[in-house]
């Protein structure tokens, strides 16, 4: 018996030692293939990988969990006027090149570095766009910086405390002490492919954009310190949001405009965009999108774009605008 077990302690071990060896050299492969694409800025003992694009009055793009600033690059982006606007574009911490920091799973840090990161470009208020966990983040900025928001526009949003479920086993496992790191170095071998295979139900009822996969870089999850990193923002997400949602009756004074997918099966709509509009009634338009899922930024990308540009301008947007 004795032999068996340490037959069996070798044979874990030359596992564990073979995925680490086998994570480092994808790690080393992916962040080859997409390199940083922006600057670095220092914030505490790491840095923030920001891109920015155009000149003009700003808007502070922040991307959803699983993702990286890419989400809106090769859609989204196109289709904002970059001669009036300055569109800046942060990784959050612990995704693409932004380093993790310590506490980087609450809200209000997550505000933090997305208010650092846009520092050096403006001290100007903004348009915040969110998408998904970056519609909690652009909140939490709306809620802690009044001073820089100019408003704010959310794409399939996270905005209050939904209940139970929607954190998946992988995710519960990756966030765990000691476990967690252990566990994370097996993501390369199987996450890929598994979530290539996803992404219709992400967009579903739209279609996957062409080449969205290599266009997002969605390889770059899956290295071990960013797959925990994403593992831990997820699994503290519902405590977050639920200590922030009490808030936005009383400190959001600002304009917000809100797409929701009606077809939405990651965040479900009326636990979340629906809700921000019965409390903020005054202040939310709500542009319901019945042909659209978790990612109406991608084909709606137009009607977006010229939303954020009439904020920009100062302009109101009301509900009728998106009626036809």
């Amino acid at each position: 018996m004795k032999q068996i077990i340490v037959l069996g302690t070798a044979l874990l071990a030359l596992v564990m030692l073979s995925s680490c060896v086998h994570s480092a050299m994808y790690t080393s492969r992916i962040e080859a293939e997409y390199p940083p694409q922006g600057e670095f800025k220092s914030f505490e003992d790491g840095r923030i990988h920001v891109v920015s694009r155009g000149q003009g009055d700003p808007v502070l793009m922040i991307h959803g969990a699983s993702a990286n600033h890419r989400e809106f690059v090769f859609t989204l982006l196109p289709e904002i006027d970059t001669s009036d606007i300055e569109a800046i574009l942060p990784d959050r911490p612990g995704h693409g090149y932004t380093s993790r920091f310590e506490d980087a799973f609450k809200l209000g840090k997550q505000a933090e570095v997305m208010a650092v990161a846009a520092a050096d470009q403006t001290d100007e208020p903004m348009v915040v766009v969110g998408h998904s966990f970056g519609g909690a983040v652009a909140l939490r900025f709306a809620l802690d910086y009044p001073e820089r928001t100019k408003a704010v526009v959310l794409i399939a949003p996270v905005t209050h405390d939904w209940g139970s479920g929607g954190i998946t086993w992988y995710n519960q496992i990756a966030s765990v002490p000691v476990i967690g790191p252990a566990f994370s170095q097996f993501a390369p071998l199987v996450g890929p492919d598994t979530a290539r295979k996803s992404l219709d139900n992400l967009f579903s009822p739209a279609p996957v954009p062409p080449n969205y996969a290599d266009n997002l870089g969605v390889d770059l999850l899956f290295r071990p310190k960013a797959f925990r990193a994403n593992a831990r923002d997820m699994t503290s997400l519902q405590e977050e949001i639920r200590e922030q949602q009490d808030r936005y009756v009383r400190e959001i004074n600002v304009p917000v405009v809100v797409f929701s997918g009606s077809g939405d099966t990651v965040i479900k709509p009326s636990l979340h965009a629906a809700r921000l509009k019965r409390e903020l009634p005054e202040h939310t338009v709500l542009v319901k999108l019945p042909d659209e899922g978790h990612m109406p930024h991608h084909r709606k990308a137009a009607l977006i774009s010229e939303t954020i540009a009439r904020l920009v301008r100062g302009g109101e947007v009301q509900t009728s605008d998106f009626q036809s």
